[in-house]
């Protein structure tokens, strides 16, 4: 008879606590309150020995003076009693008259003690005053300084740099355990992010595929002199929204990548870049009769040529597209300002509403309509420049204009 098998076994349990690990001792902990108490009580406690001391001191220095005679007794024709605080009493005086003299300057001797003994305590307490606020404002610094460790990375990381972190040392205590909690705050986020970036990026990189082939096939169909007509103004609609298709996938992943900081920085100089959109988009600005001008002066900024191009080309198609039918301009200048790089594009236009310049940076936004239906681009133009202006830890800054038009302003930092 075959032997039952055994049923199956509950799995061990883990020998590890993934908890944080308790201290023995918790009211031990040295904490910053603790910290903050010993160092102030000590400093106190140090502070009022020193005090007593030199105060004991100058009572006794006092003391051994007044163990000196009050009075000398001068001889010659009149015997005089003299002091060092009290002028001479002859004792040609009548006896009442002496004595109050006596007693008067025995005041005089008493008072002069207490005022040398009160302006040397005063003295010495304001030397240690001085001392206890320099030792206390060093040591302040000191308690302090992870605070300011903290609060610098979080500067870092607020400039779309995620990848800092504080990785504080030291004691456990409450300022520890805040930057090992803001550190793992951080990793969360940059997963997160990066997890975000890697699904838009593969998805744009997933869609380029069917998108080309379908491009592909379309150009071989309309290549076709027998093809009827219907089919080729067929063929040309096709064609038109997915080349539309085509440059939404591509908005969407340069968006992804200028969304993070740039790490690999060379010399840019945005003149140049400017030159070079406003070269692109001439035969366009042409056929609408819109004139392009502007002074370009030299701004070299560290960064990525590629993404700062794309800024430039942005910013100058939609001067260029959302303008005046007749008499249009479009003005493109580079310079220097207080230490930043400024690239401005200002250009004729309708009237833009105030209220309605933040919609202008929003994904697939447009003034008065979303994105459905237009044909004078995706909707992710000023999206891109925003990001891609933020990744080089600049802004962009949309003004409307007098008459029409708007006033675009990017400024990067010139490093």
């Amino acid at each position: 008879m075959a032997a039952t098998p055994a049923p199956p076994q509950a799995p061990p349990k883990p020998t590890w606590d993934p908890r944080r690990p308790q201290p023995p001792f918790p009211w031990l902990r040295p904490t910053i309150r603790i910290r903050l108490t010993l160092l102030y009580g000590g400093m106190f406690l140090i502070a009022g020995i020193l005090l007593l001391s030199i105060i004991y001191l100058l009572a006794a220095q006092a003391i051994s003076s007044g163990n000196q005679p009050l009075f000398k007794i001068i001889g010659g024709t009149d015997i005089k009693v003299s002091s060092d605080n009290c002028p001479a009493i002859t004792t040609r005086l009548p006896l009442s008259e002496f004595n109050e003299a006596i007693a008067h300057c025995v005041d005089q001797q008493r008072q002069a003690a207490l005022d040398n003994l009160l302006s040397r305590s005063l003295l010495a307490l304001l030397g240690l005053a001085v001392i206890a606020f320099a030792f206390g404002y060093a040591m302040a610094g000191r308690v302090l300084s992870p605070l300011g460790r903290i609060t610098r990375t979080a500067r870092q990381v607020a400039g779309s740099d995620l990848s800092r972190r504080i990785e504080l040392d030291g004691p456990d205590d409450e300022l520890k355990e805040l930057a090992d909690t803001f550190d793992d705050m951080l990793e969360r986020l940059q997963r997160a992010f990066t997890a975000q970036q890697r699904f838009v990026g593969n998805a744009s990189h997933e869609l380029r595929t069917p998108l080309a082939i379908n491009r592909t096939l379309l150009e071989v169909h309309l290549s076709d002199p027998n093809a009827p007509v219907e089919l080729q103004q067929l063929g040309k609609t096709l064609l038109a929204t997915n080349e539309r298709s085509e440059q939404l996938v591509e908005g969407l992943l340069l968006l992804a990548r200028s969304d993070n900081q740039i790490v690999e920085r060379k010399p840019v100089d945005l003149a140049e870049v400017a030159t070079q959109a406003v070269d692109q988009v001439h035969a366009e600005a042409e056929a609408k009769g819109v004139a392009v001008r502007g002074e370009r002066k030299q701004a070299v900024v560290q960064g990525n040529g590629v993404l700062l191009e794309r800024i430039a080309l942005n910013l100058v198609q939609n001067a260029v597209r959302y303008n005046v039918p007749e008499g249009g301009w479009v003005e493109v200048t580079t310079e220097v300002q207080h230490g930043q790089a400024v690239l401005t594009v200002s250009n004729t236009g309708p009237v833009v509403p105030a209220y309605e310049i933040d919609n202008l940076f929003e994904p697939f936004r447009r003034l008065r309509t979303e994105r459905t239906g237009s044909d004078k681009g995706v909707g992710l133009g000023l999206s891109i420049v925003r990001s891609v202006a933020r990744a080089h830890g600049g802004h962009i800054l949309a003004e409307p204009r007098e008459g029409g038009g708007l006033v675009m302003r990017v400024t990067l930092p010139v490093r």
